[in-house]
C-alpha cells in the first residue's frame, strides 16, 4: 500500500465519523480531496458543508454539496481534515496548503475534530515540518525577525497568497516541545494572523493509515 492508498483508506474510514443529515466541516489538502471524492456517493447524507478553503469549496460544489457560510451556522458536529504533522496527544502542525486560518476557525466552531493522516505524519515531537505562519504583508519582516530571535529559520513562501490575501512564513528549527506555549506566544505578535500550530484545539479523533489498515484513536483533552 503506497502513501496515496493510505490516504484514500483513511478518508474511507473518516466517512464513519460523519453525522447523517448534519452540517460537516471540511478541511483542505490531498487527503481531504480523497474524502470529498468519496462524499460524492453520500451527498444525500450531508445537509451542507462549511469549507476551509476556496479549493475545497469548488470540489464540494462540483459534487452537489451546498457550501454554507459559517456565520449562518450555529453548530458543526464534526470537522474532518488532515495534518502535516500530529502527535498521539492531538497537537498538530497544519498549513502546508496555506489554509491554516480558515482551518483553525472551522475547527474552533466544531464539536469534534477528526484528523486523518498517513503513518508518515505521526511524530513524537512537532517541528520537523516547517511551521506555517500567516502574516499581514506589511508585517512579514517584523514577524520574521521575532522568529529568528526564538531560534527559528523563517522562509517567505514567495509567490503564494492565502485565500485571505496574506503571506506565509514557513519556519524551521523552532523548539515546539511546548506546543501550546509556542502557539500562544506567536499568536500574540502584531501582524500574525494565524500560526499553524493546532495545540490548544487539537484533534479529538486521530485516524492513521498504515500498510496494515487504519488505526483509530480517541484523544482525551484535559485542561
Amino acid at each position: 500500500m503506497n502513501q496515496d492508498d493510505m490516504k484514500r483508506a483513511v478518508a474511507q474510514a473518516a466517512l464513519k465519523e460523519i453525522t447523517p443529515g448534519a452540517i460537516l466541516g471540511v478541511g483542505t489538502g490531498s487527503t481531504v480531496n480523497h474524502l470529498i471524492d468519496l462524499l460524492a456517493n453520500r451527498v444525500s447524507d450531508i445537509r451542507g458543508a462549511v469549507s476551509s478553503s476556496d479549493a475545497s469549496t469548488r470540489r464540494l460544489q462540483a459534487i452537489g454539496i451546498p457550501v454554507l457560510d459559517l456565520n449562518d451556522v450555529d453548530s458543526i458536529p464534526v470537522y474532518i481534515d488532515g495534518a502535516d504533522e500530529v502527535t498521539g496527544h492531538g497537537p498538530m502542525i497544519k498549513g502546508g496548503g496555506g489554509a491554516l486560518t480558515r482551518e483553525k476557525i472551522v475547527a474552533a466552531a466544531s464539536r469534534r475534530f477528526v484528523c486523518m493522516v498517513d503513518a508518515s505524519k505521526r511524530v513524537d515531537v512537532l517541528g520537523a515540518f516547517p511551521l506555517p505562519i500567516e502574516v499581514i504583508p506589511m508585517a512579514r519582516s517584523l514577524v520574521a525577525r521575532k522568529l529568528v530571535a526564538l531560534g527559528g529559520r523563517p522562509a517567505w513562501r514567495e509567490g503564494f497568497i492565502t485565500d485571505n490575501g496574506n503571506l506565509i512564513l514557513d519556519v524551521a528549527a523552532l523548539d515546539l516541545t511546548d506546543a501550546i506555549g509556542a502557539e500562544r506566544t506567536i499568536t500574540r505578535w502584531p501582524g500574525v494572523v494565524t500560526v499553524g500550530l493546532f495545540a490548544e484545539r487539537g484533534a479529538d479523533i486521530l485516524l492513521t493509515g498504515t500498510g496494515g489498515g487504519v488505526g483509530r484513536q480517541e484523544i482525551s483533552h484535559k485542561n
